[in-house]
């Protein structure tokens, strides 16, 4: 394991809250949350929460439901420990909705209906999956501005990716037919107005139908404001993901003069040349199959022993 990143950080001196040695901007699906249990290890609960009690701020900028992370990384915390006072910020649908919660729960969700998919559109896809897609997957009934259909857990993943792309395909059909303007990939059809307002993106175990404008560089001008209205101003930033549409958190916040190191813990979709560091497992000693949570835990451990918390 590499050597502690924060030298002016003992284990006996205290974090200063509104100027901490880093903070901390994870996407949830792979680094944190299991790709194929959608679920969140103990062990990661429980560093997450060690983090965020000793004053380091814990922002999930996410493709997913404020749902999914109040019952997968929210309850979890709090049933844990989570004292009063520690704040943690959740960035979900890729910047579309955000909250905050504490040792008493959620806050109020906010949600940005401009971004919002139509609810015609959605019926259409809801539909689109009953009637020709439900062996494979699920429509994502907990989304409020994305719409998302997503691999059911027990389901080969090789099974899904086979379908998928006859799937996106008719999602993106079914866009024209509804007026709207969408990109796939390397397909693009404007609306009457010359206008591309959606964007069909597909992962590993989902396809999300969203407003261009939603991304993780959203959910970091987020993250920068929600710290801002607490006074807290990070000396550093770490992001991580397990995809090359994550490093857009580290790519935001570089561009503004921060200082930003990335993690990527699914390197095989290569990785880009970038004016600050990315690290992997292997900066960590590890092998090339440490990847998703198990990478994203290495990290927080070394993290935690770097900081002596």
């Amino acid at each position: 394991m590499s050597a502690p990143e924060f030298p002016d950080t003992t284990p006996d001196a205290a974090i200063q809250r509104e100027t901490p040695p880093l903070a901390l901007l994870l996407d949830v699906d792979g680094p944190i949350a299991s790709p194929v249990s959608r679920r969140v290890s103990p062990g990661i609960i429980a560093d997450l929460l060690a983090l965020a009690t000793a004053g380091i701020p814990v922002i999930f900028n996410t493709g997913r439901s404020d749902e999914f992370i109040r019952t997968q990384v929210m309850e979890p915390m709090i049933a844990a420990g989570m004292p009063r006072g520690t704040v943690v910020h959740a960035i979900c649908e890729k910047g579309a909705v955000w909250f905050s919660y504490t040792a008493d729960g959620p806050n109020e969700v906010a949600v940005d209906d401009t971004l919002a998919v139509p609810a015609a559109y959605g019926d259409a896809v809801r539909s689109l999956v009953a009637e020709s897609f439900s062996a494979q997957m699920f429509f994502d009934e907990t989304k409020v501005a994305m719409v998302s259909v997503e691999q059911h857990i027990g389901v080969d993943n090789a099974d899904y990716l086979a379908v998928q792309p006859d799937f996106d395909a008719r999602a993106f059909e079914l866009m024209g037919e509804h007026g709207l303007g969408a990109i796939h990939l390397d397909s693009r059809a404007p609306d009457a107005d010359g206008a591309v307002s959606f964007r069909i993106d597909p992962t590993i175990i989902s396809t999300d139908i969203e407003s261009v404008l939603l991304g993780k560089d959203l959910g970091a001008s987020r993250a920068v404001e929600l710290l801002a209205a607490q006074g807290i101003t990070p000396t550093a930033w770490r992001t991580v993901g397990d995809s090359r549409t994550d490093y857009a958190m580290a790519e935001w916040l570089n561009q503004r003069g921060h200082v930003v190191e990335h993690v990527d813990v699914r390197p095989a979709d290569g990785i880009p040349s970038t004016k600050y560091r990315v690290r992997t497992a292997a900066d960590l000693g590890l092998g090339p199959e440490v990847i998703h949570d198990d990478a994203g835990a290495a990290f927080l451990r070394s993290w935690r022993q770097a900081l002596g918390i």
